[in-house]
């Protein structure tokens, strides 16, 4: 059984990070963290929730950093996307015009790979994530994705991509409407936090979004995907 909480010194390893920055994002009340016996106590789903909206405003360079400090035993370290996102997990164009549509169609776009074995518990959690705060970015792209790992339900972590005809609203800042969806689905913790920090640097590239808008197919929006995941590397 994992470890509830971090010490000071494992978080700074876990983010890849000095433990004197982490003390100080601590006392400071940037990061979610409490006092036990003068030594930092870090709650470890709180870490999670706490990266998965602070990656947003990341730069590449820090992107880069937490991406090398969660590499995951279950991907290949250098082309992680392109390892848990095939063909049958594309589609291009996505038939659903609501949130709520769009959610179960994903899930039943990652249920292809048949490592999806509870897609009903799946569906609920990706959910209850939404309910609690919106994984719409900017540029039109949401990750939609449980707010725990869910090992029972899956076998294998599993990314599912779908773009639909036209943006719909999905809870993204400034009320922008979202077209291209990635959902995570992850077995552990560190698989989910690598996935998430690799699609927030594939979306940094310039000319990304506007080529994955553009595909018009499955196999050429899954083409982007790669081509984009190579360039980024380790």
């Amino acid at each position: 059984m994992s470890k509830t909480f971090y010490t000071a010194d494992e978080l700074a390893q876990e983010l890849g990070r000095d433990r004197r920055e982490i003390e100080k994002l601590a006392s400071r009340g940037q990061i979610p963290g409490r006092r036990v016996a003068d030594e930092w106590r870090f709650n470890r789903v709180e870490i999670t929730q706490w990266l998965e909206q602070e990656i947003r405003n990341f730069g590449a360079d820090d992107l880069a950093q937490l991406e090398q400090s969660q590499q995951s035993v279950e991907l290949n370290n250098q082309i992680p996307i392109a390892d848990l996102l095939t063909l049958e997990t594309v589609q291009v164009p996505l038939d659903a015009g609501t949130k709520p549509s769009v959610l179960r169609a994903l899930v039943e776009v990652a249920g292809r790979t048949w490592q999806v074995f509870e897609p009903a518990a799946v569906l609920d959690a990706v959910i209850q994530r939404e309910n609690v705060m919106s994984t719409g970015f900017d540029h039109g792209v949401a990750i939609p994705h449980p707010r725990n790992p869910l090992p029972e339900a899956l076998g294998e972590s599993v990314i599912a991509f779908g773009r639909t005809l036209s943006g719909i609203p999905f809870g993204a800042p400034k009320r922008q409407l979202t077209d291209m969806f990635f959902l995570v689905l992850a077995r552990d913790s560190r698989t989910h936090l690598q996935i998430l920090t690799r699609l927030a640097r594939l979306l940094q590239l310039p000319d990304f979004v506007p080529a994955l808008r553009a595909a018009e197919t499955s196999p050429d929006a899954l083409a982007v995907i790669h081509e984009a995941d190579q360039r980024v590397g380790g």
